[in-house]
């Protein structure tokens, strides 16, 4: 259950299928960044690929000593752009692979264009997906859906990403889906249709648990991703947007012309994969004992590295030490441009308050903690938007109260609306924020007297109770019901779950704790686009029909911008 090997596997086997010799890999746009997010370009060209090109690339030229590797969504428009290219081949020979089903008739028409008979090879490779992490996945997609209903287009999309998914990990499932979301059900009803359809495809060695995918709605639980987050990747996400594994880093005051854009790949960067997960205390004081590793080689001169100035002082000093860790180079500018961000927007005593919003249940004390950091100056508009939209999710009937009375307000005003309108309680299947059976009441009252060990990330989002339900065997049909008549009577072992709308970084580690501490489940969570803040602002105005505008696709977050 590890998608990122799912996808560097069919790589190699294409590259491996093609034969020794020097080759072109021909991409499109989606095929590009599902590629760069699991191999670098210097890993790719030590299997003698020298060339990367799109398909729909008008520059092209002729090269009759490359063979071309063919890696494409079967699109009509690929389709139409692979047809002329076989009339007028510019490579030697073509190995092609589509990244999920695609039809017998395109396949009949690649056949009548091949007159020149240069197709050595047509496949299907299922990596129809970004594989973020080894248990994340994401489709790259932004508003999914118009109101209550699916955006049709984005239906047809997450049921091939879905099941491209499916085909990858060789898992037949059984489904079950979030009652309360019509589009759950409809992505369900709409994914079993192909493995009905296509069961050949589906036709694997039955294991004794059958794999179970569980499609969920992000509106079930809009609190998730308006919270800060501190863990490494998903602060990074939050403050600085990361783009397919890339930080644009070019606005950072003073940043060297080699660190405009760098790149954050656990698969390549062993810092990275090792401070994941950690939070951002934890990884200042990592990188700063890499630092001092290096530090005890230089005898004369040594300076102490108290803060993350002073780590960004050394690096600037010593162009040795960048020569010889452009890694730690790089982490030590991510973390000190994080810190930047954190202190400038006083987000420690923002995330405080928001984390109150999120799991204390004490009204008073909340509209005097928000008011008072509205008032502050130093509060961007991100982050008060942000406030008063989760002030409103928790105390929807008295949301009306907090709201600035400034210019601002009426912008605001349609912001938080449209939030209440997204993950509201007439929205909620369940229960988001005030426990209602006995068990969980008392599980929120001991968890209060214990105390928390960091008051920055007492959250858990809904998907923990959700997936601790479900291995416990305790998710209710009434709830989350089985689509068809089967259901699973023991306790499932591998797990894949699907949130329309988008996932967060906060619910990516949530499933890597349980994977730790779980014994015989494995569980990989994707999303239409995995959030930040303001990725899911677009997301909520774009159902809501609020939007000013945007691109609907590809849009996932990515683009997390600094406010």
């Amino acid at each position: 259950m590890n998608v990122t090997l799912a996808v560097k596997q069919y790589i190699s086997k294409m590259i491996e299928n093609s034969g020794p010799g020097m080759k072109v890999l021909l991409m499109d746009k989606e095929t590009t960044s599902i590629v760069s997010v699991v191999y670098t370009q210097s890993e790719i060209l030590q299997k003698e690929v020298y060339l990367f090109e799109r398909i729909d690339s008008q520059s092209r030229d002729s090269m009759k000593h490359l063979k071309a590797i063919c890696f494409l969504r079967p699109t009509k428009e690929n389709v139409e752009h692979l047809i002329q290219e076989l009339r007028r081949p510019k490579y030697s020979v073509y190995f092609i692979y589509f990244s999920n089903v695609i039809s017998k008739s395109e396949i009949k028409a690649l056949a009548e264009a091949d007159e020149q008979e240069v197709v050595a090879e047509v496949q299907e490779f299922y990596g129809d997906f970004i594989a973020v992490n080894p248990h994340l996945f994401s489709l790259n997609l932004q508003g999914v859906a118009r109101g209550r209903s699916w955006e049709p287009s984005m239906l047809s999309r997450c049921t091939q990403g879905l099941t491209s998914v499916l085909l990858a990990l060789k898992k037949c499932p059984m489904i079950r889906y979030q009652l309360s979301s019509d589009m759950s059900k409809r992505l369900a009803e709409s994914v079993k249709q192909i493995i009905t359809k296509e069961y050949e495809l589906f036709d694997f060695r039955k294991t004794e648990v059958p794999p179970l995918l569980l499609i969920l709605d992000r509106s079930d639980d809009a609190i998730t991703p308006l919270l800060n987050q501190w863990t490494y990747q998903a602060m990074v996400h939050e403050l600085l947007g990361l783009n397919n594994n890339r930080i644009d880093l070019s606005r950072v005051p003073g940043i060297s012309k080699d660190l405009r854009e760098v790149v954050l790949s656990a698969e390549n960067d062993e810092f990275y994969a090792n401070n994941l997960y950690l939070n951002f205390g934890e990884i200042g004081t990592n990188i700063k004992n890499l630092m001092e590793d290096f530090q005890k080689k230089r005898p004369k001169g040594q300076q102490k590295l108290e803060s993350i100035t002073d780590m960004k002082a050394f690096v600037d000093n010593y162009p040795q030490f960048k020569k010889m860790s452009g890694t730690v180079s790089k982490h030590v500018t991510v973390v000190g441009e994080l810190s930047r961000l954190v202190s400038e927007r006083q987000l420690m005593e923002v995330s405080e308050v928001e984390q109150e919003l999120a799991c204390q249940n004490d009204h008073s004390n909340a509209q005097q903690s928000v008011r008072r950091l509205l008032q502050n100056p130093r509060l961007s508009e991100l982050d008060a938007v942000r406030l008063v939209m989760l002030y409103a999710l928790r105390y929807e009937r008295h949301s009306s109260s907090i709201l600035p009375s400034d210019g601002r307000a009426e912008q605001e005003r349609s912001m938080v609306q449209s939030v209440v309108e997204y993950g509201g309680k007439r929205v909620r299947g369940s229960d988001l924020i005030t426990p209602t059976d006995a068990v969980a009441i008392t599980k929120q009252f001991f968890k209060g007297l214990k105390g928390v060990e960091n008051v920055y990330t007492q959250h858990q989002p809904l998907l923990h109770d959700t997936l601790d339900q479900l291995i416990k065997g305790r998710l209710r049909d009434g709830q989350f019901p089985y689509l068809g008549a089967s259901s699973l009577r023991d306790r499932p072992q591998d797990i894949l779950v699907f949130v329309i709308g988008g996932a967060t970084y906060e619910e990516a580690l949530t499933v890597y704790n349980l994977n730790r501490t779980t014994p015989g489940v494995r569980i990989v969570l994707g999303g239409s686009s995995i959030h930040n803040t303001k990725s899911f602002l677009e997301e909520v105005m774009l159902t809501t029909g609020h939007s000013t505008g945007g691109d609907r696709a590809h849009g996932s977050g990515r683009h997390g911008n600094r406010r």
